[in-house]
């Protein structure tokens, strides 16, 4: 994920073929992605109705070709805290080392607030082959943001793969497909923006694939803003895209992958 630095952003969404975001990012305590102030509720599990909109993937399973994405739960933060561990993944995010504690109480912030959308990402084959524990299937994350209160339809969209064994194998991009498609059909998201550090040409390319356009650099931070603008046409592209895409209930600990509901 993203974390705010200095009033403006760093790209997260460029850990992912080599990188981009991640939940994660939002490290240092105190300065993770400001919020909206969508919702009222501030601890773990409340919330009002209005925050209900980014929060409806909190019992949501959607399954792929190589990626799963699931919601990202306490159980998988130990492991999201061995990544950030990684001098080069803190590198990357912009994010600075959390204690295992604080870790766990932003993945309760992250999973609470109403202008964030978060989902794990996990390699498809072994969760569904093997039944094996999400954490153990873990590769990375991929969010989705709002970022403008006076306007809803437009979010930041960002993803990180950050297990590397597993970058430049289509991971980020399919995870990227998936989540631009969730988002276009269950949060009316119709503009999608993407912030990444100007030497991760790899995710750059990636994003312009996806038919992203670049709309401005900062110097300053060193980062490039690419954008896309959902028309009929895009949305039609992106559903075919992501048609094989199977969507199911989750049921946390249930079993050892976490889900069988359809």
């Amino acid at each position: 994920m993203g974390r705010f630095l200095g009033g403006d952003w760093y790209d997260l969404g460029s850990v992912c073929t080599v990188g981009a975001a991640t939940t994660g990012s939002q490290r240092a305590p105190g300065s993770s992605v400001p919020s909206l102030s969508l919702t009222g509720g501030t601890a773990c599990g409340a919330g009002s109705l209005s925050a209900e909109a980014m929060k409806i993937n909190q019992n949501t399973v959607l399954q792929g070709k190589r990626v799963t994405l699931v919601p990202y739960t306490s159980a998988h933060v130990p492991r999201y805290h061995e990544w950030m561990q990684s001098e080069e993944l803190q590198r990357l995010t912009a994010s600075e080392p959390l204690s295992l504690e604080q870790e766990y109480e932003m993945q309760c912030s992250w999973r609470d607030d109403a202008d964030k959308c978060t989902f794990i990402v996990l390699d498809t084959e072994r969760w569904s082959g093997q039944a094996c524990a999400d954490e153990d299937c873990m590769v990375g994350d991929v969010n989705l943001f709002l970022t403008n209160p006076e306007d809803l339809t437009l979010a930041e969209i960002e993803i990180m793969i950050a297990e590397p064994s597993y970058r430049g194998r289509g991971f980020g991009k399919e995870a990227t497909l998936m989540m631009m498609s969730y988002g276009v059909r269950n949060l009316g998201i119709t503009k999608f923006e993407a912030k990444i550090g100007q030497e991760n040409e790899t995710s750059i390319c990636m994003f312009k694939k996806l038919h992203f356009k670049e709309v401005a650099v900062n110097s300053v931070f060193q980062e490039v803003a690419l954008r896309l603008d959902v028309s009929d046409e895009e949305r039609r592209w992106l559903l075919e895209q992501t048609n094989h895409v199977q969507e199911k209930n989750y049921v946390e600990l249930t079993l050892p992958a976490g889900v069988l509901e359809s």
